[in-house]
């Protein structure tokens, strides 16, 4: 009240002030961008935006919908909210103090999403099946694993769930193998028939923390997606939308050269060197290269963010790689050899992030309201990753 009261006298005194002085108010210098108040920020929004029947999911909005039997029409896909409740978890984790804290609104928060996501698997419509059609149900499944895998790699599953947990692992590691892409490998989530890079590499870090968790990951699995990433590489180092399914030697570079679209590729380039540097496919030469094409191409993404439609403009540059750019651009940072120049990048990436981030605080690449979970959940992971343990790496 006494807030309100005084905004009340300072509009009333404000005519009589003016009156006195006619030099302009001075201008206020906005705070400065603190990364961990930043992430502080974005763990209340997310406990905030909670919601759903119990208050257990943090579901992601896109243009796609299901048709969903008994809900009278389209319908968020349940792999778009269990993929959105498995990222919102995965942040909340790795907050400063998380792991020390005993119980409180982040532990509970966790273990009710990680309730909807484990529920969710024995949902038909997550049913590891193959379909050469527009199909998210391959996200599902990989932020369900990467979540589970991460919540065991760090010993940080809630009470209680650790037989559940321990379950679907395994069972979605199998669901990824049901849906791999014949002969060529790695995923897809429309027209499958063709590995999609910026799905494949999270598919496989995802694997990743599987394995380091404990996990039976068949090899053979991750080495023909590995396979794939390399396949899409062009002499630029751009990596294509989609990845040829011929054996890299027999890919024309030409036929790589009319796919090299560098500016509107930064964020797949990004997700790829990080993920064959973490499989010791690597090399200092090409990943130092594409954290600095995300810099120097960062205006395409940012011509994209919260517009409507998917793929336009010259690049074909869809708004929901946005966020997830900066989130592997934290990860492809962390994993330079360089000391000095992961410093300069991280600070790099803390100016832009602050420059994009909502007045209230958090991140929202969409037009859709509800995907501001997503975004600020991105948004965290990016600037913790530096605090972060060593990403899961592929011992091959």
């Amino acid at each position: 009240m006494r807030a309100a009261v005084l905004v009340v006298g300072l509009a009333l005194l404000g005519p009589s002030l003016r009156a006195q002085s006619s030099e302009p108010p001075a201008a206020v210098d906005p705070a400065p961008f603190e990364p961990a108040a930043a992430v502080q920020q974005g763990c209340a929004i997310l406990l905030q935006l909670q919601e759903g029947e119990g208050r257990r999911e943090w579901p992601y909005e896109g243009v796609y919908r299901d048709r969903e039997a008994g809900q009278g029409g389209l319908v968020i896909p349940l792999a778009y909210r269990v993929g959105g409740t498995a990222i919102a978890c995965l942040a909340l984790v790795e907050t400063p103090g998380y792991a020390a804290e005993a119980g409180g609104a982040r532990r509970e928060a966790v273990a009710r999403g990680l309730d909807f996501v484990l529920e969710s698997l024995d949902s038909p419509l997550l049913a590891p099946e193959r379909e050469d059609d527009y199909d998210v149900r391959g996200w599902g499944h990989i932020t369900a694993l990467r979540l589970c895998a991460e919540l065991e790699r760090r010993q940080l599953v809630p009470a209680g769930r650790e037989t559940a947990v321990a379950a679907a692992v395994p069972r979605l590691v199998a669901a990824l193998a049901a849906t791999e892409i014949p002969r060529a490998g790695g995923w897809n989530y429309a027209h499958q028939r063709a590995p999609a890079p910026f799905m494949t590499a999270p598919a496989l870090q995802a694997l990743f923390a599987a394995a380091q968790a404990g996990h039976e990951v068949p090899a053979a699995l991750v080495e023909r997606a590995l396979d794939s990433l390399e396949r899409g590489r062009a002499a630029s180092g751009s990596i294509a939308y989609l990845t040829p399914d011929e054996p890299r030697a027999a890919v024309e570079e030409a036929a790589l050269g009319a796919m090299d679209k560098l500016p509107g590729a930064i964020g797949r380039m990004l997700a790829c060197e990080a993920t064959l540097t973490l499989a010791g496919r690597g090399d200092a030469a090409r990943l130092a290269p594409a954290v600095e094409a995300f810099f120097a191409h960062w205006d395409q993404l940012e011509a994209r963010r919260q517009k409507t439609g998917t793929h336009t403009g010259a690049y074909g540059v869809a708004p929901y790689y946005f966020m997830f750019a900066h989130q592997q651009a934290a990860l492809a940072i962390e994993l330079l050899d360089d000391a000095d120049l992961r410093q300069q990048q991280r600070a790099r990436l803390d100016a832009l992030l602050a420059r994009v981030a909502e007045a209230e605080g958090g991140w929202n690449d969409r037009v859709f309201p509800r995907s501001r979970a997503y975004g600020t959940a991105m948004g965290m992971l990016a600037l913790m990753q530096r605090e972060q343990p060593a990403p899961a790496r592929w011992a091959r």
